[in-house]
């Protein structure tokens, strides 16, 4: 059985040293803590010292009891006294790096933008309101029959197919992401009483790669009047009323015969732009027409009492030549410098 450690001197004067050793290579609170816990807490040579002293013969108990109280009290002085050293060095280190140049020139607050497509579609509504329509909303997921079937699309036409669609599973609930904001018309049509002036601005999908003139995530304007006595020349007033507001009064549209599911006769229209690229041109703005017979019939309305007229444009697409941009990237990617380019306006 090997000897018990005795307390003598030397091995008194060996754990002191360590410990001081320790205790002047702390640099920082952190390393202190550390050599404290090696040094003088529970476990180290000096604690253990202290402990034995019980186990030693009466006669040698006071003698140890001073020898290890006298190291005990040496290590505890140089705790203190490197403690309140490297406080004092923390503390001016913390003021150094809180330090306010009170001369220094002050940073400015820069204040964000309102997206352009938010203030275009804010404009579009605003100029609606002001000639008495009523602003619709509606669901961006949407039934398929709403999406398609009251807009009069065939079950085979093109549309609807996987390539156009974001079609919803389970596919039994014929759910889609809607493609136009169409939908929006039917719903006002069947909770709304006539005479309808309904224009819907929103977020549409389609299955579009994003590049330079498209993306799978965009925004139209759609408008349908229902009364009765509406003909081609309301439609071509609104529309003529709108293209003055947004690219001012000399400003000028004209109809191309065209076909689409929903509107009949149907037309595409183009308005001339200024500053289009490439030089002062005409371009093709949206697809309006009068309604078709059977979509007011989807709508329980008497196509002999009532008619009416509808219409639909990209308000991204009309961002787009309104202000001479070329890439769609621009729109959709979020940069703040961008919105910047159109005002602070809030």
């Amino acid at each position: 059985m090997p000897d018990a450690p005795q307390i003598t001197e030397s091995a008194v004067e060996s754990a002191v040293e360590a410990a001081l050793a320790a205790i002047a290579s702390a640099g920082d609170s952190a390393a202190l803590k550390a050599a404290r816990a090696a040094h003088s807490a529970e476990g180290s040579p000096l604690a253990n010292f202290n402990a034995m002293i019980r186990d030693l013969p009466g006669e040698q108990k006071a003698a140890a009891g001073k020898l290890v109280g006298a190291a005990r009290a040496r290590v505890n002085e140089a705790f203190a006294a490197q403690e309140s050293v490297i406080l004092a060095a923390e503390e001016a280190a913390q003021l150094a790096a809180e330090a306010v140049d009170v001369t220094a020139v002050p940073s400015r607050w820069r204040a964000g933008a309102r997206h352009p497509l938010s203030l275009l579609m804010e404009q579009m509504s605003d100029l609606f309101i002001s000639m008495g329509w009523e602003i619709g909303e509606g669901p961006e997921l949407e039934h398929e029959w709403f999406n398609f079937d009251a807009l009069n699309f065939d079950e085979d036409h093109p549309a609807r197919a996987l390539q156009d669609t974001f079609f919803v599973e389970p596919a039994e609930r014929h759910l889609v992401l809607r493609t136009h904001t169409s939908p929006v018309q039917i719903r006002s049509l069947l909770t709304r009483p006539l005479p309808v002036y309904v224009a819907a601005v929103g977020r549409v999908y389609r299955t579009d790669e994003l590049d330079a003139t498209h993306t799978p995530v965009f925004h139209q304007i759609e408008g349908i009047a229902i009364d009765k006595g509406l003909t081609m020349a309301n439609l071509r007033g609104t529309l003529e009323h709108m293209a003055h507001s947004l690219f001012g009064q000399g400003a000028q549209i004209r109809l191309r015969p065209n076909y689409f599911p929903f509107t009949e006769p149907s037309a595409e229209m183009d308005v001339w732009v200024e500053n289009a690229k490439g030089g002062p041109r005409w371009v093709e703005w949206g697809g309006c027409g009068m309604v078709n017979r059977n979509v007011l019939r989807s709508a329980g309305i008497d196509p002999n009492e009532y008619q009416g007229f509808a219409f639909g444009m990209g308000v991204d697409r009309t961002l787009m030549f309104r202000n001479g941009l070329n890439d769609m990237h621009d729109i959709v990617e979020g940069d703040v410098r961008f919105s910047r380019q159109f005002g602070m306006v809030v």
